[in-house]
């Protein structure tokens, strides 16, 4: 599914983060410590490599809301951005920090000049956000962000697993529609 607004293209893609070689960079849903851990970092930095965690020490720790860029090592993606969502319950107001770390995340990619970047589903896993919500944060975020983007052409939510992507779709679906009624 796809969907453009402001000259900005919005994707949905199932299959994993990790393989979006036509991608400038791919977010890590981080953890405060940009270590290995499981779910999407732990995809991320197997593929990219022990040298990817190397990198991100010296800017460890972040705060939820924050994101930082690193090179993608062995990614086949030039760039890794990395974004601290909210745990659900625990990190308050959810909402307001999980849609800091999308707005951040692409205020990292128009700083680095990158025209395009793959976010997954931030905080839904280990992290508890209820998927349904995040999916609302997540896309009311991007597309308030996508007419003031500059470099940014292509915004891609890679989604792990059918229920995933059915969730994604029905909330997108249905904010593209209140968009074309409130035209």
């Amino acid at each position: 599914m796809d969907f453009t607004h402001a000259g900005v293209t919005l994707e949905l893609h199932q299959g994993d983060i990790t393989n979006q070689p036509d991608i400038d960079a791919i977010v890590n849903a981080a953890n405060a410590e940009l270590r290995t851990g499981g779910g999407v970092a732990g995809a991320i930095h197997r593929a990219a490599g022990p040298e990817l965690e190397e990198e991100c020490q010296p800017l460890a720790p972040i705060r939820p809301g924050e994101a930082v860029i690193t090179s993608g090592q062995q990614l086949p993606n030039p760039h890794v951005i990395h974004c601290l969502g909210p745990v659900y319950g625990q990190d308050e107001p959810s909402d307001e920090l999980l849609a800091d770390a999308y707005r951040n995340g692409l205020a990292r990619a128009e700083e680095a000049g990158l025209s395009s970047i793959a976010f997954p589903a931030l905080s839904t896993g280990a992290f508890g956000y209820p998927m349904e919500a995040a999916a609302k944060v997540a896309f009311r975020t991007v597309l308030e962000a996508m007419p003031s983007l500059e470099n940014v052409e292509t915004i891609r939510f890679v989604l792990f697993g059918d229920r995933a992507y059915e969730v994604h779709e029905q909330i997108l679906a249905g904010l593209k529609t209140q968009q074309i009624l409130n035209e």
